[in-house]
Parts: structure tokens; sequence; C-alpha cells
């Protein structure tokens, strides 16, 4: 299984915080991709880089420079372009063909719009055959997507962590729960409705099958 890591330019934890809530997130890491100033929360996190992209802005040029002497590929941007930044680093992964994706830097930071966008890109139809994972020391984030076949995610952690399920899209339909408090019998989520907020894992292995549709299943853990 090839594993790669895209550090983005939000708000990362420290690396011990990670290992505690997430203990399987560095599994297998193979490949780092940094999106311009991921490339300082990667160092911070003990990462070692193989990939900047991005356009360079926050970076600077001095930056650039000590990551060019420390022999990290760079690859520039122009600043006016249509794919954010942490979009190329994804779109650079999977040139490796990956099974795993974990985005880290992904929330936070001073601007909603790029938390927002950066969710959206969950649904690349590029990344529908990968294990897309974005998360933090507080959240981790993962996207179902159903078309013609039922697809089935576990969900494994500790009793009492939060389960929210919302749709992304219109609807989610055929939604079946296990493990999860408040159980879900082949039923819809509707986009404009939170009755999938802040379900309750109830067995150390929940699981979420869904039957068509784009679903968000975001785990927080309980003592949030």
């Amino acid at each position: 299984m090839l594993h790669a890591v895209v550090v983005g330019d939000g708000e990362t934890p420290h690396r011990a915080a990670l290992h505690a809530t997430w203990p399987d997130w560095f599994a297998d890491l193979a490949f780092v991709v940094a999106a311009d100033a991921g490339a300082i929360a990667a160092d911070a996190l003990g990462l070692s880089v193989d990939l900047v992209v991005g356009d360079g802005d926050s970076l600077g040029d001095k930056g650039l420079a000590r990551l060019r002497a420390a022999g990290i590929e760079i690859r520039l941007s122009p600043g006016e372009k249509d794919e954010s930044d942490t979009e190329l680093g994804i779109l650079a992964c999977l040139d490796r063909r990956p099974d795993r994706i974990t985005i880290l830097g992904g929330f936070g930071g001073p601007r909603l719009d790029h938390t927002l966008a950066n969710i959206s890109l969950l649904a690349m139809p590029e990344l529908q055959a990968v294990d897309v994972r974005m998360l933090d020391d507080r959240t981790r984030v993962r996207l179902m997507q159903a078309a013609d076949i039922t697809v089935t995610l576990t969900l494994s952690g500790r009793v009492g962590d939060l389960v929210s399920l919302l749709p992304l899209g219109d609807r989610a339909d055929g939604i079946t729960t296990a493990g999860l408090a408040y159980p879900l019998l082949g039923e819809p989520l509707l986009v404009g409705r939170a009755r999938g907020l802040s379900n309750v894992r109830s067995a150390p292995d929940a699981e979420v099958r869904l039957e068509r549709g784009r679903l968000l299943v975001i785990e927080t853990p309980a003592t949030l």
C-alpha cells in the first residue's frame, strides 16, 4: 500500500497530538507533498518533504531558496491559476498512484473559504478509488461516494467518540449504520437538515453503508 501525505498551509497540530488521536495516521507513509508554506508545517511535524507545489507566495524567495538548497523538488505555479495549492498537492500525489492520501493542514487558518474548499476537494473524481482522509488532532473527515454499487466504510476508534454524517449534494440515500448509538436503517439524509449530526460510537468498530449519493463522515474525539 502506498500512502502519500499532503501538508497544506492551515493549522497543523503537534505530532504527538496526532499520534494520540489517530494512531495509524503515519502508517506506511511513502511520499510527502507540501503545498507552499505547508513545507514549514511538515518540518514542524518531523516529515521529510519530497515535493513542494504551489505558487510559492507564502514561502517567499528565501524560503524557496532554503528548500532548493536542501535538494527538495519544487514545482512552481503561476499566482493566477484555477487550482488551489492543496489541490495541486493532491494531483501530485496521484502521479504516484497511491492507495491512501492523508491531508494535513486543511482546516483552520484565517479563511473559512479555504477550509470549505479543501473539504470539497474530497469529491475530486480522481479520488474515487483512493482512501482519502483529511485530519488534524480534533477531526477526521472522509467522503463516501456511491452510484450503482453500495459502499461500506468501517470506522475504527473509541467508544463514545462522535460521528457526524452529512450529505454532500442534494441528499444521500440508503444509509445504514452499525455500532452507532442512533442507527439509520436504509434511510436518507437531506441537505438543509441536521439529522446526521453528533451520532455516538457505541462499539470500537462502527460501520456506515451508503447506496447512493455523497456522504461526509466526520469523526471527533469525545474529549472535545
